[in-house]
């Protein structure tokens, strides 16, 4: 019996086979290697690792990516500049969600590109992102269920520029340059009310036609109109303090009414019923189904009204006048139901908001020139800007959430407001009198210089691009009367 101890072999080997008949052959080439398959035949094995063979078997070629030469036929990228702890956090986080929290824990040996560690530069290229749901880096986080547009990738719009020029300028002889009173309104059915002297004119949009309204006579003159919402009925306030009511359509008086003794500088329809704003610092409200002047007198202001503006809901009426208060007022009480103080001058400019109840902007003269914003719900102010100069009128957008503001002194300009971030648009043009179209695109500004001028300024509310000019709207300069 042999006393050698037998070495034992770490492979289980079919009967019939030894060590010696398996053998793995190295090659010179260090880009790849083969495993040469077992033969039953050491002969074959011979004959196989014979170095005077240069042909070699195998079922695929693997290429090393670090020996590839992809630079010399421009298939790499040029790798961008690095900035400063800005690209290094990002791959970082990327390649812990691609492959995993301990992806880092891996490393080369010798420091070089092709270890499991530190993939090829070409790994990542043209690639999706399939990161599970779990991932809080998940395209569904950023879908439409978070809140988060997906346009946030695609490069900001250029703003909205408002026209340097009107395209559209009617002379207004005798049109009054004064703070305190509202010559100019635009009704529902697209026809443009003007107070010029003594007398109101008419001017149809649709063909340009000018008709007279009425003439008050050497004695009085024109301090106020306003459309009712329909648009068929026109009140004019007066110099000697009178509320007249006109049929627009046959341009005859329906009702006079007085209470006021001075003049009345700002009239304001809701769905019944007409308020009117004196110099007097009353409010009248008058209806009129009932026979008396007014049904009812708002005292509050300690000077004269020359802002008055009802909701959209008919529920609260805003007033502002030259003892720099805004006071809100309801239908169920002859008190105000708030009175704001901030404004540091009279209060003519004020807009409720169309696109959000209890949402009230107003603008002060030229001691304050500011727009503020308030919520009338609990009388807080939500924001503020100083626009540099006096803010005679404000209306809002109904196609947009914008506002525009027209200003006198010291700038002349018109604003145009993004609401809540008021970043603003500006064209230069002095403006006492403001009114809106009622398809809410086109404004029309009046001034000192007797002149009313039309401008584009907002987007329609389907199409949310510009107006374009029409052969109807470039027609020139022509006289309203």
């Amino acid at each position: 019996m042999d006393s050698t101890p037998r070495r034992k072999s770490g492979l289980n080997l079919p009967s019939g086979m030894n060590e010696t008949s398996l053998r793995l052959e190295t090659f010179p080439s260090s880009s790849s290697f083969r495993a040469v398959t077992c033969v039953s035949s050491p002969r074959a094995i011979s004959s196989l690792s014979s170095p005077s063979k240069t042909s070699s078997c195998s079922d695929r070629f693997i290429p090393c990516r670090s020996s590839s030469r992809l630079h010399t036929f421009g298939l790499r990228e040029k790798e961008s500049p690095v900035k400063e702890g800005g690209n290094e956090a990002y791959a970082r986080l990327l390649k812990s969600e691609l492959f995993g929290s301990d992806f880092g824990s891996f490393s080369s040996p010798a420091g070089g590109q092709g270890g499991l560690g530190s993939p090829s530069k070409n790994m990542l290229r043209f690639k999706t992102d399939h990161s599970g749901p779990n991932s809080p880096y998940s395209p569904s986080i950023f879908g439409h269920d978070s809140g988060i547009s997906s346009e946030s990738s695609t490069p900001p719009k250029p703003p909205r520029k408002v026209p340097k020029t009107p395209h559209k300028v009617l002379d207004a002889p005798s049109l009054q340059d004064d703070f305190y009173l509202n010559l100019v309104d635009w009704s529902s059915q697209n026809v443009l009310a003007v107070g010029l002297g003594t007398c109101v004119y008419l001017w149809t949009a649709s063909n340009s036609k000018v008709t007279r309204l009425c003439d008050l006579g050497p004695n009085d003159s024109v301090c106020s109109v306003q459309w009712t919402r329909e648009g068929s009925y026109i009140s004019v306030g007066t110099q000697l303090g009178q509320v007249q009511v006109w049929d627009g359509t046959q341009c005859k008086r329906v009702r006079t009414m007085g209470g006021h003794q001075t003049r009345t500088s700002v009239l304001a329809w809701n769905s019944r019923t007409l308020a009117s704003g004196s110099r007097d610092r009353n409010i009248l409200q008058h209806d009129l189904r009932v026979s008396s002047d007014y049904v009812s007198k708002l005292i509050g202001h300690k000077s004269e009204v020359c802002g008055l503006k009802w909701s959209h809901d008919d529920r609260e009426l805003a007033s502002g006048g030259n003892d720099n208060q805004l006071l809100v007022w309801n239908q169920h009480s002859q008190l105000p139901v708030l009175t704001l103080t901030e404004h540091t001058a009279a209060v003519k400019a004020i807009a409720w908001s169309p696109h959000q109840s209890g949402l009230l902007a107003s603008g002060g003269g030229t001691a304050d020139r500011c727009i503020r914003f308030w919520n009338t719900t609990n009388g807080h102010q939500l924001n503020h800007v100083d626009t540099g100069s006096q803010v005679c009128n404000l209306v809002w957008s109904k196609n947009v959430n914008e506002l525009v503001s027209t200003h006198g002194y010291s700038q002349n300009q018109i604003m145009v407001w993004k609401y809540p971030s008021l970043s603003k648009l500006v064209t230069a043009c002095e403006s006492s009198y403001l009114a809106m179209s009622p398809d809410g695109q086109t404004i029309v500004t009046g001034a000192g210089d007797e002149t009313l001028r039309f401008w584009n300024v907002f987007p329609s509310m389907k199409t949310q691009t510009p107006v374009k000019d029409t052969g109807l709207w470039s027609l020139g300069r022509t006289q309203i009367r």
